[in-house]
């Protein structure tokens, strides 16, 4: 399922998922990655799905959990920052799912190779953590569509379609291949195929990732 470059060269695995809170936590060094990535390297972002479609309010326990869980990222990661009132004000739910499907049909519409993927996925980690929106809900993960400047009602069809949903489920197959069992998750598969080598995921250091990556690849 996972093929090597046609080109022959490496390819970097990111597997993410747009609601994983530690993914929010990673984007100051992955950007940093992505910047000085050796062009030698295609970078390959797999959607993860962390959690599948569900209408039920999350129970109160995973809430408490979760809500611990930023403030440790908070105090562990430098300029993690993260909007508390998004459990006061949202009802959430554990389902990740429609926020990967979003990601997709964002995708779908890019034909100029605008990254309009990347673009989706940090207008959802900016609405959820810091504007105290909920990327579960349909309506919500349209508005981040119109204020890209997407096309809305052609996004929310295919926010729906089968289409996307069988792309969602490849890219969760993709990744567990790669033995992927958390996000965020680097995965370099090297030049030529061979065997999947996990990188270490550094959320204060891309250099260290670098250099793993330089490692993995010689």
């Amino acid at each position: 399922m996972v093929a090597p470059q046609q080109n022959g060269g490496a390819r970097l695995f990111y597997a993410h998922d747009p609601m994983c809170s530690w993914c929010w936590g990673f984007q100051n060094a992955y950007q940093q990655l992505q910047r000085e990535l050796p062009s030698s390297i295609a970078l390959t972002p797999l959607l993860g799905g962390l959690a599948p479609d569900s209408d039920a309010p999350m129970p109160q326990q995973m809430r408490q959990q979760l809500q611990a869980t930023w403030r440790r990222i908070e105090a562990a990661v430098p300029g993690a920052r993260f909007n508390h009132d998004f459990w006061r004000e949202c009802i959430p739910r554990r389902s990740t799912w429609p926020a990967c499907r979003a990601v997709l049909a964002a995708r779908a519409q890019d034909q100029n190779g605008a990254g309009l993927d990347a673009a989706m996925t940090a207008a959802i980690q900016r609405g959820y953590y810091l504007q105290a929106r909920n990327p579960s809900d349909e309506a919500t993960l349209v508005e981040f569509a119109a204020e890209l400047g997407l096309n809305a009602a052609a996004f929310k069809t295919a926010l729906r379609s089968d289409a996307v949903q069988r792309q969602l489920e490849s890219e969760i197959a993709a990744a567990r291949q790669l033995g992927v069992r958390g996000f965020p998750a680097l995965v370099l598969l090297p030049e030529g195929g061979g065997t999947a080598r996990p990188i270490r995921v550094n959320y204060a250091d891309a250099r260290a990732m670098l250099d793993d990556i330089a490692r993995a690849s010689a």
